[in-house]
């Protein structure tokens, strides 16, 4: 009788495949050959679930393998021993997943207020025909119960935020015109001329100016109507002072010391006041000579795919567009031609010129965008800096800008085209920031944060009006409690925030006044998420469930419906 061909089985234990190799299978057994014995042939029945039979051989053939066979089969016994549910268990077909409703109500939510869906969504019909594909035993929760969790939601956040972090806490509204007198209940970072006057009206400086002028002014007054009297020795009349104390004149409003955008203000800088290098007529030809030229490239791409494809195939990366609303997008265009000529050579521009009948840059016109890219590079960095705020605080200002100028000041010794620009842009710095790089508290905030203590400035004259010098201003000078403790912190050579801890004053007041932003990025951030809430479809939205919703986005990575 003809031998049926050699099937290949599997072994049912991999593990032990140095010792024994699967021969056959009869019905629920395994019948395996011993490579041990060869070359004697010797052949071990054992059932599918327990390799028992295979260890009773080695036992008494050939004790001299027990350890490495314990060895081998020890984890898998262990881990049959004690077995740990696993949470990526693959499902078998057809098999689902069971949770709990407080589990899909979480999951609900986060969907809603993640991807700032309107709350009408939980009655779609293909939403819920979604919800009970996935899990048939849930349901979806109505919109009146929505939006208590959501309350309740913003409640616990509020107590479990975490101290030491940029974290929005309140986005209220602001009912008919904002003009200053409105505004001067709230406090706000923005560079709007209504929100400098309110600030100028209501702020803590103003305020002490017009106490002390409105006091100066009654001691005139009263010194006058004494010579009056004793001169023709006219009789007093007097008069009810109540009504004239009720009286609303705004002053009963006090907000703190107003700080403008320094990102705004840098922005300022990189437009209105680099403009001013046009005065200089060999700048300035050279200069709108080589932007029309980038414009026309801009334009065409913004304006056809066609060109955009020819630019793509021809330089393997796209041009950035210029526009008016991010501050350093000037930067990035002139940066983008610069890289694509310097990894692809001018050829690949000039093809790209050709191709779209535009006129090629000249190689002098080349080298004044690569000396602007260099210029604007270190503003362009600055402004990426100060508008952070996850690990940015006040401190960083003073530093940030010195280290700009300095920068500024060394590019101009080496400039060729670009030194007009050099002179306005470090004439707009001086101009914006001037009050800000003498101001005592924002040099204390710079020597109270570790990384910077007083190694950013060479200046003695401007550390002297911090902490470290005598000539503090008072409300630095009343937080201030131990002088040991600020010379011990300037001679540590520790630059991480844990240093702080080792000196409690000294820790307790950089706290305080590095707890403000330099920039108003953060505001920002935080008026798109709030556009895109408050969108035409959503115009019923009321103001409170409008404010929990974007807490609730905006401090996603503090607290989350789990």
């Amino acid at each position: 009788m003809e031998e049926a061909p050699d099937i290949e089985i599997e072994h049912p234990w991999p593990y032990l495949s140095e010792f024994f190799e699967v021969v056959e299978r009869k019905n629920e057994s395994f019948i395996f050959k011993c490579l041990l014995c060869l070359p004697q042939k010797h052949t071990i029945s054992s059932f599918k679930n327990s390799p028992s039979n295979l260890k009773k051989h080695i036992e008494r053939k050939h004790s001299s393998h027990l350890e490495r066979y314990s060895a081998l089969t020890a984890p898998r016994k262990r881990k049959a021993e004690n077995p740990v549910p696993s949470t990526s268990r693959q499902l078998k077909l057809g098999e689902t997943k069971i949770v709990n409703q407080t589990k899909v109500d979480n999951v609900v939510i986060n969907f809603v207020i993640q991807s700032l869906q309107p709350f009408t969504v939980l009655e779609q019909p293909a939403f819920n025909a979604l919800v009970q594909e996935l899990q048939p035993n849930s349901r979806v929760m109505s919109r009146t119960t929505l939006r208590r969790k959501v309350e309740e939601g913003v409640q616990e956040m509020n107590e479990s935020l975490p101290t030491g972090c940029s974290v929005a806490l309140a986005c209220r509204r602001i009912k008919g015109p904002h003009t200053f007198d409105v505004l001067g209940i709230r406090t706000t970072t923005d560079n709007g001329s209504n929100f400098i006057k309110a600030f100028r009206e209501y702020g803590e400086q103003q305020q002490d100016e017009n106490n002390n002028c409105a006091s100066s002014e009654t001691e005139e007054d009263a010194c006058s109507d004494e010579n009056e009297q004793e001169e023709e020795g006219v009789d007093v009349d007097f008069i009810e002072v109540t009504p004239i104390l009720m009286e609303d004149d705004g002053l009963q409003f006090q907000l703190p010391k107003h700080h403008r955008c320094a990102c705004h203000l840098l922005n300022l800088v990189a437009t209105v006041d680099a403009a001013k290098a046009n005065s200089n007529d060999s700048y300035k030809r050279l200069s709108r000579s080589a932007f029309a030229k980038c414009s026309g490239l801009w334009n065409k791409t913004s304006r056809s795919s066609t060109a955009s494809d020819i630019i793509e195939e021809t330089c393997k990366i796209q041009l950035i567009r210029p526009n008016d609303t991010r501050w350093n997008s000037l930067f990035l265009s002139v940066e983008r031609i610069v890289r694509i000529i310097k990894d692809e050579g001018e050829g690949a521009l000039r093809t790209v010129c050709t191709a779209l009948k535009l006129p090629m840059l000249s190689s002098v016109e080349i080298s004044f965008l690569e000396e602007f890219a260099r210029t604007m590079g270190p503003l362009a960095k600055a402004l990426n800096i100060l508008q952070d705020e996850t690990d940015v605080q006040m401190g960083w200002l003073l530093p940030t800008l010195t280290l700009l100028i300095n920068k500024l000041e060394r590019i101009h010794i080496n400039s060729r085209y670009c030194k007009p620009l050099v002179d306005a842009v470090l004439e707009g710095l001086q101009k914006r920031f001037k009050d800000m790089m003498a101001e005592p508290e924002f040099i204390a905030a710079a020597i109270l944060l570790p990384k910077f203590k007083t190694a950013w400035t060479s200046d003695e004259n401007l550390l002297n009006l911090g902490p470290s010098g005598g000539r503090t201003s008072t409300s630095v000078t009343r937080q201030w409690i131990n002088v040991k403790q600020l010379e011990g912190y300037l001679a540590s050579k520790v630059d991480n925030k844990e240093i702080l801890q080792s000196y409690p004053a000294v820790c307790k007041l950089s706290l305080k006044i590095n707890t403000a932003l330099p920039a108003s990025a953060a505001c920002e951030r935080l008026f798109s998420t709030a556009g895109l809430i408050f969108s035409p479809r959503r115009a019923r939205l009321d103001a409170r469930n409008f404010e929990n919703q974007l807490l609730l986005k905006l401090n996603k990575k503090y607290f989350s419906f789990r």
